[in-house]
Order: C-alpha cells, then structure tokens, then sequence
C-alpha cells in the first residue's frame, strides 16, 4: 500500500499533482478540468416517481387487499372496494414522497460545497466558483472561509477548522504542516483539509489533492447511495403474515367450496344447479373476505400515526411512519458521544494550584487566594471569547468555558475585562501553542499567558506559591506533572496559565520565557444530567448502548464509564484498531465493545451492519455528514436537530432535544406501539377465526351456513375498523420496560399471541355454534339471526380483554380509553341498525327473532367475554407464582 497525502512530504505531493506553490497556469487548469469534471458530486439516475409509485403495490398485503377489493366490486359491493383503493392509493403517494424527500441527503451534501474559493494561479490571487477547483490548485484559506476541496496544507498561521462534520468533534481541530508516519483517521489528519468543513480561525494555504467524489465528503455520498435502506420489523413481519395469510384463505376458500359443490351434486339430482354453483362460489368468496381484515393496512398506519404524537411529545419527531415501532423493537443503541450522551459545552471541572495549607474559598470571590485570583484573571483576559447582549457565546469553546466558570464564582468576566483592558497581545498559533496579552493590574504591566502545561511549564521558572513568588524546583514541578497526569486520566483537558512583569513596550515572542506559573484548570465536556439514568433504563429493558465517536479513546471510555455504558471487562477500540480486525474476530468480540472511538463512516457502517448480522434491530444516533451511511444503514437512523441536513435526510427520526435519554423514552412510545398494533391484529383475527371455525363446523354438521354473504361483509364492517384503532391507543403495560426487546425474525402472532389469538377466537365459535343450535330448534333462520347476533356481540365484547395481556379490563380502568367505549356504542348502534322494519329483512333476520333472541345473543357474548378475562386472570396469577419462586431458590 502506497503513502498517503498526509504521510508525504508537500514537495513529493506538488510532484505527483504536477504542480507549484504559484499555482496552475490558466491553460492546465482548464485543460484539467475538461478532463476530469468539476468538483462537484456525482449522483445515480434516480428512479421516477411514476417507478416508485408502481413498486408500492409489490407488497403482498397490497395484493391481497387487491384481490379482495376485485372480488367485492364483482360481487357488488363498490363502497368497500373504492375505500380499499383509495387507502391503498394513499398509501403508495405518502410512501413516493418519503422517498423522494430521503433523495434530499445529497443535494444537502451538494449544498455544503462552498461557492466560490480564492485560489493562485499563474502566480496571482483570483476568486472563482469553487465547482472550478482541480487537482493541483493552490487554494487561500480564511476565517469564515467553506473548504472547497481536499488537499495538504503548504502553510497554516494559526490555523483551526471545524471538522465536526466529519469527526463529531465539538472543538476546531489546530492545523500544522507536520509530516505523519502512521496511517491515522481524519480527525488526526492535522496537516489536512476537507471539503465541507469551515475554518473558525487564522489563515492557511494548501495544495488541492481530490476534488468530486474523490474527497472525504464525496465517499460519504459513495456510500450513501450504495447504502440500501432496511425494511423495519414490522414491515418484514408483515410481508410474511401476508403470504401465509393469502394462502391460508385460498385454502380455506377452496375447501368451503369443494365441500359445498360435492353436496349440491349429491343432492341436486338433474336439475339446474347453475344458482347453487353461483352461491356456493359467492359464499367461498364472502368467507375470503370475512378472513382478510381489510382496514389491517389502515389501522397500522393510524396506530403508527398515533405513535407519531406521543413520540412529539418525548422530542422524537417521526420522519418514516415505520420507524415508530422499530425503536420500540431496538436491541442496540450506537449513540454519538458530544451532544447526545453529554452536554456540548466544554465545561471547568477542577483546578490545581501548588499549595497545600491554603483552601479557596469559592463561593465568595472577595476571600480569593492571591493565586486563584491570578488564576481567573489570566483565563479570563487572555482570551478571545465573548458573550453578547443576547447572551450567545461567541468565541472558542474552551475559552467559553472560562467566562462560563467565571459567571458561575459570582465573578463577571466583562468586570474584569473593564478592569484590566488589554493593551498588546501575542495570538495563538499552532506552533507555539501559547496565548498571551499585557495588561496593567493594578500598577504592574503583565504578560499574562495560557497553553499546553507542557509547553508553559518548560518555559516557567518560577511559580507563585503562598502568595510568594519562588524558584520552580524539581520537586513542585514533579508534582504539578503528576496532577496534570492524573487530569489527563480522567479524560480531562488541561490548560496551564502563568504571567510574568513587563514593560510596556512591543511584545515579542521572546517575552514568553521566564514565566510564573500560577496553575492548570481542567474542563471536559460533561454527561447529560438525564443519561446516566436513560442508560441504566435501556439495560433494565435488554437494550445494549454502544459509544460510537470521533473523539479520542481515553476522553470517550472516561465518560463511557461514567454513565454506566462501559463495564470493567469491556473492551473499547479505536477506528485503526477496528480495520486490523477481520469480520469473524470483530463478531467474537463484539458484543464485549462498548466504546468505538476516532472512527471514520466506513467504521460506522461496519458496526451497524456486524450488529444486525447477529439478529439485532439497531439504532443510530449521528449528527455529521460523516454519520449519514451509518444512519441510512440501520435499523433506525436518528439525527440530532441541531444536525446538518445531511444527517436528517439519512435518518427516521430527528431529537429536537439532542438528548439520550429522550430515545430511551421514545423506546417505550416504540414498544407501546408495537403491543397495540398486536392487539388490534389479535382482536381482529379472534373474531374471524371465530366465524371460520362455526361455519366449518355447520359444513361438517351439515347445517344451514350460519352467516350470509351480506352479514359477513356487515360484521367486518361493524367490527373490523374502530375497536382495532381504539386499541391503537392503549396505555403502554406496566412491565413494557423491564422486559427484553422482542426478536426481530419472530412474526406478527409469536407462541403467547397465537394462544390467545386461537383460545379467544375458539370461545367466540363455542357460543356462536350454540346460538345456531339455540336458533336451529325453531328454524334454521333464526339459527343463522342467532348466529350472526352473537358473533357480532362476541366481537365487539372482544375488545374488553383485547386492551391488555396482563391486567383486566375492570383493573386497566374501564375509561381510562375512552374510545374502547365510544366504540362499542357505535358498535351497538350500527347493529341497532339490522334491526330496523324492512332492513332486518336484508340482512336475512326473521320476524322471529325476537327481543328475547337478542339478549340471550347478548348473554352469550358477555359469557365469551367473561371466560377470556378470568383465563388471563388465572395465567397471570401463575406467571407470579413461577416467577415468585425462582427468585425465592
């Protein structure tokens, strides 16, 4: 493998581009750009609209519902079929925009190039739009100034770009011209630039080395669009239900059929027998439709819609309408570590100041020690940042820390600052690594000046000890190299502060010798209040947090460790550490990584894609263009909303609050969700299995068949659309956080749901088949008004027990969901409906069948009901009773 760019030296990479430090001529630059293009993303054909739109109608519950859509208009039932068409046409447009606003991730990423760019060429300055750019181009830099390609720095003056793009740092990265041995991720690259990315300070020159697709930014539109994005859980559970489902009913149709045509061939003799053939045909085909829950598509959509508000409501904001029930199915978090698990904000977090006997009094600047007060004056004059009237901070993080802590003591920085008003300064370079300013204080010029405790220790020869000022002896310096050691081991970034007498003359670089140390003040940026707790509830639910950052090793498993997602024998690597591993060590140990740090997108991708290897549903949290990949790849991709466009467009859902815990919360709306949608699916299947099941049996017994075609289409109407949809918005079950994620490649009906789904759905076809028997001893009209009562009553009861798989419907609160109880009167009234002088009649329902008919169809119903409740009651009760003595032994 060849040297890197960052590994050469610049004369070797001028000699590769076949360039010079005066620049291209005018004729080579636009020769070059003939022939490779400009420097500007490349894209794939994208598919049309009209495409997309046709894919849609792929799904095999789509098909299905098709199919039944057809058969209903032929058997005359047009308001059912244009409301199936009309769902599904819905659905298919919403699911064309989603994707076409997903399309957005690269114009986003087009938009992030700069305009135009202040290059050399023929050896003169000259702007001209940065899509011009190409190899070999030397380029200006300036604060403020986008990079416009990538390429080596050939001179950087204090030079720091914001890179937090691509690396998912918080703090400009400080630029220099030093050659780099090793093979290092962009975030060390530090004699680099990258398109994209914006310089904050100083000036720099550089020598263009990718433009396009070429750069860093480009390869994250590579894989962006090589990324292919994952069906969720619900949605692959789903398209397998589906097919089992419709070939279940063909089945069952086949059958109803073949059993009815074998009769009328017995028994018709050698009559016409065309109607009876038309008859058993349209019942087969009204059983199809009794066993399809039409609305099934309508009612996930709207249970997901409501998921959709709740999770507004925890600063989850739902981009994809899937993507509401796959969190709640998540088994992994890959979190960001800045702004999600800590607060973005460089914060003070200790000093230290070489003596022992004397303790500062903090909470009152007035009783300040000599040093400490030396110590906050120096942080707080020989710096940069500022807060203005609107109280936005302006200025370098760190150096914000300083005003922060300041305000904090009771001690305003602008008091000071009008105190001491700085009169010349030395600014910070990337050389140096120092800062100084000179002030009068009180009546002595100061040199005050602050950088690496390396660098100002070395130039140090006293330091101000007990309010004296002293020779630095080994001794002190050993020790004040300890703390800064012990600083640096807990993850701590340390700043050393130290002033010197001086003239008020011209200062000279030469004056920063001979220095006073007063002290270090260390900082970090701090975990979120909430996260260490959100962390401790994701583990409580089965859910494994992974740190996935740009950050250095030692700073990301300090906090890690912290906020309880890294254990003792956890393991933590670096993104260089991560590439030597082949795919099968990296799944031997994965489950032991809790910590990845300094990783590039491909690492991210990677880890995303070895977690799902292993069955795990994955969510991922990023800001960054350099996050985009990993977030389109998984499971769940969630962006920060104080993201780029970048990330938002690549992921399912957005935080408006940037926040951990907030996900954690939304889990919890996900899983809800989930369980709802579950319930509907039951509820609606008990009650069709129900009716399956009696007209079965009045085929083996050779009995009238208890429903008519009409009534079938009747009682899906009734009963298959608004008790589904009010128990879309059931409250979530007590335990739904301390039970483990559910697993992904299991389907809709798991072993618990089938048994119920089957036991509910076998009491309901008990008491219609005896409301039949009931009916039948009069007539076999009234068995079949019997019949068709009770079903009717049976379903609707239904969604009692349907609310909940571990509380009753009495302890859950009646009307603690009202629209279970708005349903049921609907339910009723639409029945009330059937009874009517001249639509009972339609509805096949005799002039017998009488008031007492229908309580005893009532009765029966709240017998039904009553039996599924007391069953949950007593395997309830068992479930605590085996769970009570385990923990006992």
């Amino acid at each position: 493998m060849g040297k890197k760019v960052y590994q050469e030296s610049t004369e070797e990479i001028m000699i590769g581009v076949r360039s010079q430090k005066e620049g291209l001529s005018y004729q080579e630059a636009k020769d070059r750009l003939e022939k490779n293009g400009y420097n500007q993303l490349k894209e794939a054909p994208k598919k049309t609209s009209f495409a997309l739109f046709l894919e849609t109608f792929k799904d095999a519950m789509v098909i299905v519902l098709l199919v039944v859509a057809v058969i209903q208009m032929i058997m005359g039932s047009y308001i059912e079929s244009l409301v199936i068409f009309a769902v599904l046409l819905m659905n298919s447009v919403v699911s064309v925009i989603q994707t076409k606003k997903a399309e957005g991730s690269l114009d986003a990423l087009k938009s992030l190039s700069a305009p135009d760019a202040k290059v050399i060429r023929n050896g003169k300055e000259m702007s001209i739009p940065a899509k011009e750019i190409v190899v070999g181009d030397v380029v200006i830099l300036e604060a403020g100034d986008y990079v416009p390609a990538d390429g080596r720095l050939l001179e950087a003056g204090s030079l720091k770009v914001d890179e937090g793009m691509l690396t998912g740092e918080s703090v400009p990265a400080e630029k220099n011209l030093d050659i780099i041995s090793e093979i290092v991720p962009i975030g060390d690259r530090n004699n680099m630039v990258f398109s994209g990315t914006i310089v904050t300070y100083g000036r720099g020159l550089y020598l263009v080395t990718d433009i396009g697709n070429d750069t860093e930014i480009g390869q994250v539109a590579t894989l962006l669009e090589s990324t292919v994005d994952q069906k969720t859980p619900l949605q692959r559970g789903l398209d397998s239900f589906s097919k089992k489902l419709s070939l279940a009913i063909l089945v069952l149709s086949l059958v109803i059929l073949g059993v009815q045509v074998v009769r009328i061939m017995i028994n018709g003799g050698s009559g016409d027998m065309t109607a009876d053939f038309l008859n058993a045909f349209m019942f087969a085909v009204a059983v199809a439709v009794a066993a399809i829950p039409e609305a099934l598509q309508s009612i996930v959509t709207i249970v997901l819609s409501i998921g959709t508000k709740q999770m507004a409501s925890q600063h989850a904001i739902i981009r994809k309408l899937p993507a509401v029930e796959t969190l709640g199915s998540a088994s992994v978090v890959c979190t960001d570590k800045t702004g999600t698990l800590t607060q973005n904000k460089m914060t003070i977090v200790d000093f230290y100041l070489p003596i022992e006997q004397v303790k500062v009094e903090l909470t009152d600047h007035q009783k300040w020690t000599s040093s400490f007060k030396r110590l906050i004056e120096i942080s707080l004059l020989a710096n940069d940042a500022t807060i203005n009237d609107d109280n936005q901070k302006l200025g370098d993080p760190t150096e914000i820390a300083f005003l922060d802590y300041s305000e904090k003591l009771n001690q305003p920085y602008r008091e000071v600052r009008q105190n001491y008003p700085r009169l010349q300064e030395l600014p910070f370079d990337s050389d140096r690594k120092l800062m100084s300013t000179l002030h009068l204080i009180d009546t002595d010029y100061l040199l005050l000046t602050k950088g690496g405790p390396d660098i100002v220790l070395e130039r140090s020869s006293k330091i101000m000890l007990n309010n004296e000022i002293v020779p630095l002896t080994e001794d002190i310096l050993t020790k004040i190299q300890e703390q800064n050691e012990a600083f640096s081991n807990r993850a701590l970034r340390v700043l050393a502060f130290a002033y010197k007498p001086l003239e008020n003359r011209e200062l000279a670089l030469e004056d920063e010798n001979d220095l006073i140390f007063v002290g270090l003040m260390a900082m970090i940026d701090p975990p979120r209040e909430t996260v260490t707790q959100a962390v401790r509830e994701a583990k409580n639910a089965g859910i494994k947090t992974v740190m996935i950052t740009g950050d250095h090793k030692t700073t990301a498993v300090a906090i890690a460790r912290e906020i309880g997602i890294s254990e003792q024998n956890d393991l933590a690597l670096t993104g260089t550490e991560l590439d030597i591993l082949s795919e099968d060590e990296l799944m031997g140990k994965l489950e032991k990584i809790s910590v990845y740090a300094r990783v590039s997108p491909e690492n991210k991708i990677r880890i995303v894609k070895a977690w799902q290897a292993k069955g795990h549903v994955s969510a991922m949290t990023g800001d960054g263009v350099n996050d985009a990949p990993a977030l389109k790849q998984a499971d769940i991709g969630i962006a920060m909303g104080t993201g780029t466009d970048v990330a938002k467009d690549a992921s399912a859902l957005i935080l408006t609050d940037d926040n951990f815990a907030s996900i954690i919360s939304a889990v919890k709306v996900g899983r809800n969700v989930f369980d709802n949608i579950q319930k509907a699916i039951s509820y609606l299947f008990s009650g069709n299995l129900g009716a399956i099941i009696a007209i079965l049996f009045a085929l083996v017994m050779d009995w009238t068949n208890p429903f008519t075609a009409l009534q079938l289409l009747f009682i899906n109407l009734v009963n298959d659309s608004l008790p589904a949809i009010a128990l879309g918005m059931e409250k979530a079950e007590p335990t739904i956080m301390k039970r483990s994620p559910r697993n992904p490649k299991e389907g809709i009906f798991t072993g618990k749901t089938l048994t119920s789904v089957t036991y509910r759905g076998v009491i309901i076809a008990i008491v219609v088949i005896f409301a039949q028997w009931l009916g039948m001893k009069e007539s076999p009209e009234l068995g079949v008004a019997m019949a068709f009562s009770t079903l009717i009553w049976s379903r609707t009861l239904q969604t009692l027990p349907a609310r909940s798989n571990s509380e009753t419907a009495l302890k859950a609160g009646l009307f603690s969901n009202k629209m279970v109880m708005v349903s049921i009167l609907v339910c009723t009234v639409l029945y009330s409906v059937t009874l009517i002088p001249g639509v009972r009649q339609v509805f096949s329902l005799p002039s017998s069948f009488s008031m007492n008919d229908i309580a005893i169809s009532i009765g029966l119903a709240i017998i039904a009901t009553a039996m599924m409740e007391i069953t949950k009651l007593v395997i309830v009760g068992l479930q605590k009773k085996t769970l009570s003595k385990k923990k006992i032994g």
